[in-house]
C-alpha cells in the first residue's frame, strides 16, 4: 500500500488528487509481505532491478503491510553548481498566471523526465539481457533503455523523456539521457506557487543505480545543463522495492475538475438543497 500526500496549493497536487490512486487497490493487502535476503541477480550475474518501486518521491519509511508515504521532492539548491551568467534568471521563473506555462500538468501535458524522477507515484522496472524498461504510473509514461553500451543516435529529436542509453559499470547501472525539451525541472511551485524552475534543451542527465541492501537502491541523478550551470552536479536519492505493489491505471483527463487551473465543484462540494 502507499499513501499519496496532497499539497493543496499546487496544480500538480490537484491533478494528483484526480488520478484515482487508491491505496486499498494494492495487490497483496492483508497478506504476509515477502522479504528478500540477498540482492537479486539475473542468470548472467547482473543485479536485477525487476519489480515495482517507490522512487525518490516517497519517504521510504516503510510500515506494516508494505506501506510507503508519498512526498513531493525537489532538487536542492545546495547541491547545484554555480550559475553561469544569466543561468539563474533562465532557470528560476516567476509564475505568469497561465497554467500551460506555470504547470503544464494542469492541462494533462507531460511533466518531463527530471520531474518524473521525483514523482510520488510507483514505477515498475522490467529488466531483460539488453534492455531496461521503466513503466511510470504517473501519466503512464514509459522508457525503453538499451543497456548494451551503444551510443546515442546522431539524429535525436527533442522530446519530454529524451533519448536514453544504458551500460553497466560493475554492479552499477548507468543511464545517459540527452534530447530533452526545455521544460519544467521539478515541482518547486508546490512549495512556492510564484516560483518555477525550468531546464534548457541542452540538459544532459545521468542516472546511477546500485543496490545498497536487498530492497533499497541508491539512485544518483547528475545534471549537466551548460546553459545554466558552470559544471555538472549530483543529488542522491533512493528507491525502495515493494513486493506487493502494482502499477495502477492513471488517466489524467478523467474527472479532471481543474483543467487549466480552473476548478469546478465536485458533487460532494456542491451545496445541498
Amino acid at each position: 500500500m502507499r499513501k499519496v500526500c496532497l499539497i493543496t496549493v499546487s496544480l500538480f497536487a490537484l491533478v494528483a488528487a484526480l488520478a484515482t490512486v487508491v491505496a486499498s487497490q494494492q495487490s497483496g493487502a492483508g497478506q504476509p509481505v515477502p522479504t528478500r535476503q540477498s540482492t537479486p541477480r539475473t542468470p548472467d550475474g547482473k543485479p536485477d532491478f525487476t519489480g515495482v518501486w517507490a522512487g525518490p518521491g516517497f519517504t521510504h519509511k516503510v510500515g506494516p503491510g508494505d506501506t510507503d508515504n508519498a512526498s513531493v521532492t525537489t532538487y536542492k539548491p545546495e547541491n547545484m553548481s554555480p550559475f553561469k551568467p544569466g543561468g539563474e534568471a533562465f532557470m528560476n521563473r516567476r509564475a505568469t498566471g497561465n497554467a500551460i506555462t506555470d504547470d503544464p500538468t494542469a492541462a494533462c501535458l507531460p511533466n518531463g523526465l527530471t520531474r518524473q524522477f521525483l514523482s510520488p507515484y510507483a514505477q515498475q522496472w522490467v529488466q531483460t539481457p539488453n534492455q531496461m524498461i521503466v513503466l511510470y504510473e504517473y501519466m503512464h509514461f514509459f522508457r525503453v533503455i538499451p543497456t548494451d553500451g551503444r551510443p546515442h543516435a546522431r539524429d535525436v529529436e527533442l522530446s519530454w523523456m529524451g533519448d536514453s542509453v544504458g551500460k553497466w559499470e560493475g554492479d552499477t547501472l548507468v543511464i545517459d539521457t540527452i534530447g530533452l525539451k526545455e521544460w519544467m525541472f521539478d515541482a518547486t511551485h508546490d512549495f512556492n506557487p510564484d516560483r518555477l524552475r525550468i531546464h534548457s534543451d541542452q540538459i544532459h542527465v545521468i542516472e546511477r543505480l546500485k543496490y545498497i541492501d536487498p530492497t533499497t537502491v541508491s539512485y544518483q541523478v547528475t545534471i549537466d545543463d551548460p546553459k545554466i550551470f558552470t559544471a555538472p552536479w549530483s543529488q542522491e536519492f533512493q528507491m525502495k522495492f515493494h513486493p506487493t505493489w502494482k502499477i495502477l491505471e492513471f488517466v489524467c483527463e478523467e474527472n479532471n475538475r481543474c483543467m487549466f487551473g480552473k476548478c469546478s465543484e465536485s458533487d460532494v462540494q456542491k451545496p445541498t438543497k
